[in-house]
């Protein structure tokens, strides 16, 4: 058990490792703090055993759900008082985890939603994985505001699968951005005021390919929405 009297964040991570990172440092960067020990604990499972979220809910992959019990029990033993997915997919297993575990866990899609209505957007163009936008989790959430939800065309969709998974997944900083930036105009001439980068790797994709439109970070508002439930206020602006 962790031996603090400072509320910690627990991050069920791996889903993938660079996006759990960029989690833990963007709730590192927005926390206001002028000391190592002003910062908030932040406890980590970078459990990269997690199968596959999209393989699971199209193909017929193995179920990440064991796995993802098995993080979320450890982070609950080591001291975690809040519990946060590092992965938009994985979502959809959501209410299938929390009965597992007795502490509270954010929704990162849900927090976006309530977001994107608090800076009255009215039209978003989805960027996420094949998974997530077919089992329509962001089209759910977001209508309940009322925010209409834009999605690629065919070719769209597979420019965003092949920047998550050819671009940053596999490393690739000279990746060609060309046709992946065809398929985001194609969506601002529908309408869409601005982008939700609905897969935890696309903040990384935007900042490392340098890509040009406005954007919603789900891992940014899911970091703010942790800060706060272990009582702090997360420091005013947008990161870049």
């Amino acid at each position: 058990m962790c031996e603090t009297t400072v509320k910690a964040i627990g991050i069920l991570g791996g889903m993938g490792p660079m996006a759990t990172v960029d989690l833990m440092e963007k709730i590192i960067r927005l926390t206001p703090a002028g000391t190592d020990q002003e910062h908030i604990p932040i406890l980590v499972d970078c459990n990269t055993q997690i199968p596959d979220r999209t393989a699971a809910l199209l193909s017929g992959g193995p179920s990440p759900l064991p796995q993802m019990v098995r993080s979320a029990l450890r982070l609950q033993m080591m001291g975690a008082q809040v519990l946060a997915i590092s992965c938009n997919t994985a979502h959809c297993f959501y209410d299938r985890l929390v009965p597992y575990v007795d502490r509270p866990a954010l929704h990162m899609i849900r927090e976006t939603a309530a977001q994107a209505r608090r800076q009255g957007i009215q039209k978003v163009g989805l960027l996420a994985t094949d998974g997530t936008i077919r089992t329509g989790i962001y089209g759910e959430h977001f209508t309940r505001q009322g925010i209409q939800v834009v999605l690629p065309d065919r070719e769209g969709q597979r420019q965003v699968m092949s920047l998550i998974y050819q671009g940053v997944k596999a490393g690739d900083r000279n990746y060609d951005t060309a046709p992946f930036l065809d398929a985001l105009e194609r969506l601002a001439r529908q309408g869409a005021e601005t982008f939700v980068l609905g897969c935890t790797e696309l903040p990384l994709a935007f900042a490392q390919y340098q890509i040009p439109f406005a954007a919603l970070d789900p891992t940014e508002v899911l970091a703010r929405s942790a800060i706060r439930a272990v009582g702090r206020e997360p420091l005013p602006g947008v990161l870049t």
